[in-house]
């Protein structure tokens, strides 16, 4: 939702996120979230707004590594379902699918287990998108295992960089450009 469109609790969680010059590498803008983790409200609140377009529509939700798995994990709390985390390559012990995807600044390969029970409903979630490399990913990872993605929300999306294109329809709270 547009800035003008958000709460006042919402405008005050978005002030926390701090935006890191040439991190992990020159020309990146890194978008800090722990200073929104740290404070329970603003926690608090992003958590029902990530959740909130989808409820009743899930029955787990998926975080990608790493800081996808805290608003995951605070998400499937607050939603009464389980977690299913997607992990970075080699941080599993029984992978049963991985896929390779690029990210704005290189490759990666995430895994997950075949966990859930085949047509599982679940809202994947992870921090930022820019490019819509990682969600892309864990999407594919979800359905490949045979279960249905029924909603896609991050926290945080980076305008401009591709990542809905690549992604279609999913939900954001903030913005930037």
């Amino acid at each position: 939702m547009p800035s003008a469109e958000l709460s006042p609790a919402l405008v005050r969680a978005e002030s926390l996120i701090r935006s890191i010059p040439d991190y992990p590498e020159p020309g990146i803008l890194f978008r800090d979230i722990t200073p929104l983790l740290a404070d329970a409200e603003a926690l608090r609140v992003t958590t029902e707004a990530i959740i909130e377009p989808f409820a009743g529509q899930f029955d787990y939700v998926a975080g990608i590594e790493a800081r996808g798995f805290l608003i995951a994990g605070t998400a499937a709390i607050a939603a009464g379902v389980g977690l299913i985390p997607i992990r970075k390559a080699g941080k599993l012990p029984r992978p049963a699918a991985s896929v390779d995807y690029a990210l704005e600044y290189g490759t990666a390969t995430v895994e997950m287990h075949d966990d859930l029970p085949a047509g599982s409903r679940v809202l994947l979630i992870d921090d930022v998108l820019a490019t819509g490399g990682t969600l892309a990913a864990g999407r594919q990872l979800i359905e490949r295992l045979g279960s249905h993605v029924s909603g896609i929300s991050v926290l945080f999306e980076i305008d401009g960089l591709g990542g809905r294109e690549a992604i279609g329809d999913l939900h954001t709270v903030f913005h930037s450009a």
